[in-house]
């Protein structure tokens, strides 16, 4: 468990960038919960009733069609927030949110949540912020699934997963990284064993090590750039406002 005091600094980072007058006023609201593996947050048509904060877990944001195959579109690590439509307006999503990486969350009432967004102080500058950072990432993993390669997208992505959980070992089966980016696990097992033959990871069963950042992100397309660089812009105009 996270220590309770009050006065320390949050392990998620849109938390840790409010000002401590709105952050004060939200800890009665905000409660620690450990997030275990395969744990849906929310699920399609159904009204989120929390809102998550992550600390050192991962959530894939899926979407699912009728024959129960599904995808990834976004990834949500300690930079930002799970339950977006919340503070859209929406309540509810035709999408799921899955935790893949399991570990911690501040979790949030999502009325409460919806209350202080209404208030129109930092929050929720921050939050439409993060919005138009998610937008950015969802519509570059559009792309990237049309014109990459799949080493170029399975390098990218394990970068963005150590960019989440901010470790090297990544607890990850081929057979989960296939259904996520939406192909077949012998494509994950051949991509995944060059890359290891490059230095790059270690692969042993359901476990992922980084063994070299630089050259991951020599392999990864530009989308990881893309990315990462508007996520920076918009954290640096947030800590300049």
């Amino acid at each position: 468990m996270p220590p309770s005091n009050s006065n320390s600094v949050p392990d998620n980072r849109l938390l840790a960038s409010l000002p401590d007058e709105e952050y004060q006023r939200l800890v009665p609201y905000l409660e620690y919960v450990t997030l275990p593996p395969g744990q849906i947050l929310y699920q399609s048509g159904a009204v989120i009733q929390y809102v998550y904060f992550p600390t050192r877990s991962m959530v894939s944001l899926v979407s699912r069609l009728q024959d129960n195959s599904s995808a990834e579109f976004a990834l949500v690590g300690n930079e930002g927030m799970v339950g977006f439509p919340v503070f859209l307006g929406g309540n509810l999503t035709s999408s799921y949110a899955i935790v893949q990486i399991p570990d911690g969350a501040m979790r949030m009432n999502a009325d409460v949540l919806k209350m202080e967004f209404e208030r129109g102080g930092v929050l929720q500058r921050l939050l439409l912020l993060y919005a138009q950072a998610l937008f950015t990432q969802v519509a570059q993993n559009a792309v990237c699934k049309s014109h990459h390669t799949m080493k170029n997208r399975l390098a990218r992505w394990l970068l963005s997963v150590q960019d989440c959980i901010q470790k090297d070992e990544l607890p990850l089966t081929q057979q989960y990284i296939s259904t996520l980016l939406g192909t077949r696990r012998a494509t994950i097992t051949a991509v995944a064993g060059t890359l290891q033959q490059e230095g790059s990871i270690r692969y042993s069963r359901g476990r992922i090590t980084i063994l070299n950042r630089k050259a991951l992100e020599a392999t990864a397309c530009e989308c990881y750039e893309v990315v990462k660089s508007e996520c920076q812009r918009l954290l640096e105009r947030r800590s300049n406002s």
